[in-house]
Protein backbone atom coordinates (compact mmCIF):
# COMPACT_ATOMS: atom_id res chain seq x y z
CA UNK A 1 0.00 0.00 0.00
CA UNK A 2 1.43 3.51 -0.86
CA UNK A 3 0.39 6.41 0.96
CA UNK A 4 0.96 10.11 0.29
CA UNK A 5 -0.09 13.20 2.35
CA UNK A 6 -0.25 16.06 0.76
CA UNK A 7 -0.69 19.51 2.78
CA UNK A 8 -2.05 23.07 1.50
CA UNK A 9 -2.76 21.85 -1.90
CA UNK A 10 -3.40 23.78 -4.82
CA UNK A 11 -6.31 24.40 -6.70
CA UNK A 12 -5.03 22.16 -9.55
CA UNK A 13 -4.27 19.39 -7.49
CA UNK A 14 -7.70 19.84 -5.79
CA UNK A 15 -9.27 20.12 -9.92
CA UNK A 16 -7.29 17.53 -10.96
CA UNK A 17 -8.89 15.07 -8.26
CA UNK A 18 -12.55 16.67 -8.79
CA UNK A 19 -12.17 15.62 -12.06
CA UNK A 20 -12.04 12.15 -11.05
CA UNK A 21 -14.37 11.96 -8.06
CA UNK A 22 -17.66 10.68 -7.91
CA UNK A 23 -19.10 14.18 -5.96
CA UNK A 24 -22.53 13.38 -4.87
CA UNK A 25 -23.01 16.88 -4.15
CA UNK A 26 -22.56 20.09 -7.11
CA UNK A 27 -21.12 22.47 -4.19
CA UNK A 28 -18.53 19.58 -3.49
CA UNK A 29 -16.18 21.00 -6.36
CA UNK A 30 -15.87 24.46 -4.58
CA UNK A 31 -14.89 23.02 -0.69
CA UNK A 32 -11.12 24.02 -0.18
CA UNK A 33 -8.99 21.53 2.22
CA UNK A 34 -6.48 22.06 4.27
CA UNK A 35 -4.61 18.48 3.38
CA UNK A 36 -5.43 15.80 1.59
CA UNK A 37 -4.66 11.96 2.44
CA UNK A 38 -3.30 9.35 -0.75
CA UNK A 39 -3.76 6.39 -0.33
CA UNK A 40 -3.50 3.36 -3.12
CA UNK A 41 -3.37 -0.11 -2.97
CA UNK A 42 -5.40 -3.37 -3.53
CA UNK A 43 -9.12 -3.17 -3.36
CA UNK A 44 -9.76 -5.27 -0.05
CA UNK A 45 -7.20 -3.20 1.43
CA UNK A 46 -8.81 -0.27 0.35
CA UNK A 47 -12.17 -0.88 1.66
CA UNK A 48 -11.13 -1.61 5.08
CA UNK A 49 -8.87 1.42 4.69
CA UNK A 50 -11.82 3.88 3.64
CA UNK A 51 -14.21 2.48 7.00
CA UNK A 52 -10.82 2.84 9.53
CA UNK A 53 -10.37 6.40 7.91
CA UNK A 54 -14.29 7.25 8.52
CA UNK A 55 -13.93 6.18 11.99
CA UNK A 56 -11.05 7.15 13.14
CA UNK A 57 -11.52 10.84 12.04
CA UNK A 58 -13.17 13.33 10.40
CA UNK A 59 -12.67 12.73 6.97
CA UNK A 60 -14.24 12.66 3.55
CA UNK A 61 -13.54 9.90 2.02
CA UNK A 62 -13.44 9.07 -1.92
CA UNK A 63 -12.58 6.89 -4.51
CA UNK A 64 -10.48 8.38 -7.55
CA UNK A 65 -11.19 6.70 -10.75
CA UNK A 66 -8.17 5.71 -12.46
CA UNK A 67 -7.15 3.25 -15.38
CA UNK A 68 -4.85 0.64 -13.52
CA UNK A 69 -4.89 -2.42 -15.43
CA UNK A 70 -3.93 -4.05 -12.17
CA UNK A 71 -7.29 -3.45 -9.92
CA UNK A 72 -5.43 -1.10 -7.86
CA UNK A 73 -7.78 1.84 -6.27
CA UNK A 74 -6.84 5.28 -5.15
CA UNK A 75 -8.61 6.88 -1.97
CA UNK A 76 -8.29 10.64 -1.61
CA UNK A 77 -9.11 11.18 2.55
CA UNK A 78 -10.06 15.34 2.61
CA UNK A 79 -10.09 17.13 5.79
CA UNK A 80 -8.35 19.30 8.05
CA UNK A 81 -4.65 18.04 8.53
CA UNK A 82 -5.05 17.05 12.02
CA UNK A 83 -7.97 15.01 10.64
CA UNK A 84 -6.15 13.46 7.47
CA UNK A 85 -3.29 12.50 9.54
CA UNK A 86 -5.28 10.84 12.33
CA UNK A 87 -7.21 8.78 10.11
CA UNK A 88 -3.84 7.46 8.10
CA UNK A 89 -1.86 6.64 11.18
CA UNK A 90 -5.03 4.29 11.85
CA UNK A 91 -4.78 2.75 8.50
CA UNK A 92 -0.58 2.53 8.91
CA UNK A 93 -1.44 1.01 12.79
CA UNK A 94 -3.82 -1.66 11.02
CA UNK A 95 -1.27 -2.71 8.22
CA UNK A 96 1.32 -3.08 11.27
CA UNK A 97 -1.22 -5.00 13.01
Amino acid sequence: MDIRIIKSPTNGTIEMLNRRRSLTQQNEKDKQYDTIGLVQGKLIDMIAAADLAEKAAAVEVEEIRGVCPQHFVLLALFGDTTSVEAAIKAIQDYLQG
